[in-house]
């Protein structure tokens, strides 16, 4: 636990091996996001072509993470997240993210440069921070507390995997401390904070190195809140079910987020 926790902290992710808790919470919320994939009122979550689904809060679980008829989301995870980060919050439905071969095509509206930064930097992004207006800035909406994902099926490693720049949470969180240096944290949500972002992700493609994260059902990984990540492109001979490459995530708000979002936890 003491190098996770290190390996957490300095490149902004970690890893966990299988574990039996795990494995059972993902085998009874596979057909639950399955279901989602074909209920009627998520069709606008497929984007990009129907090459990826973006399932947000498409997982029916309870605050305790628990799909109907199924256990509570518990083991290695949820015993990181207690002891180093704090008490689980009541948790969200969760989002079912499925990524179909072709991955990436243009999402409607997207234009070629937003397009080619899909493709080639896998529409990295820190999670939350929002577009806005016709001119697209950036501000602070929705901060979490951590993303931890749980894989619901078995796919390839080059089936649309996430992607991560480990140790960008830093430069992230330095280049946010200083947009709102001056403005009082009940201000901080009306901060423009598109140039500090920019300039940021501009640093950590040049130096944060890339890498690609795949694991398998009853595996999970966290990752910090402030890290810049996305999805990489379906590769050439990639494989997964049906549903395609399917990944819950759980992200919850921060309740006071002026005073969380930009600690190193």
């Amino acid at each position: 636990m003491p190098e996770q926790i290190k390996q957490f902290q300095e490149k902004g992710w970690v890893r966990f091996g299988h574990d039996s808790h795990v494995a059972a919470w993902a085998a009874d919320a596979l057909p639950h996001g399955v279901k989602a994939l074909h209920d009627p009122s998520n069709a606008d979550w497929f984007q990009c072509e129907r090459t990826w689904f973006i399932g947000v809060d498409a997982l029916p679980n309870d605050a305790a993470g628990r799909v109907p008829e199924g256990p509570p989301l518990a083991g290695a995870p949820i015993e990181f997240i207690t002891r180093h980060l704090g008490p689980i919050p009541d948790l969200h439905w969760a989002q079912v993210s499925s990524v179909f071969p072709g991955y990436p095509r243009p999402r409607p509206g997207e234009g070629e440069a937003a397009f080619r930064y899909r493709v080639k930097r896998d529409a990295a992004h820190v999670d939350g921070v929002k577009m806005y207006g016709e001119h697209r800035r950036r501000k602070v909406e929705e901060p979490h507390a951590w993303v931890l994902g749980i894989p619901l099926n078995e796919s390839s490693p080059d089936a649309a995997p996430l992607v991560i720049w480990e140790g960008s949470h830093k430069i992230m969180r330095r280049a946010f401390t200083a947009a709102f240096e001056g403005v009082p944290p009940e201000g901080w949500a009306d901060v423009d904070v598109t140039d500090a972002y920019t300039a940021a992700r501009a640093e950590v493609f040049e130096t944060c190195p890339r890498i690609t994260v795949h694991a398998k059902p009853g595996e999970s990984y966290l990752m910090h809140r402030l890290c810049l990540h996305g999805v990489a492109p379906w590769g050439e001979g990639a494989s997964a079910p049906e549903e395609g490459r399917m990944i819950a995530y759980f992200r919850p708000e921060l309740a006071d987020w002026t005073k969380g979002w930009l600690a190193e936890g």
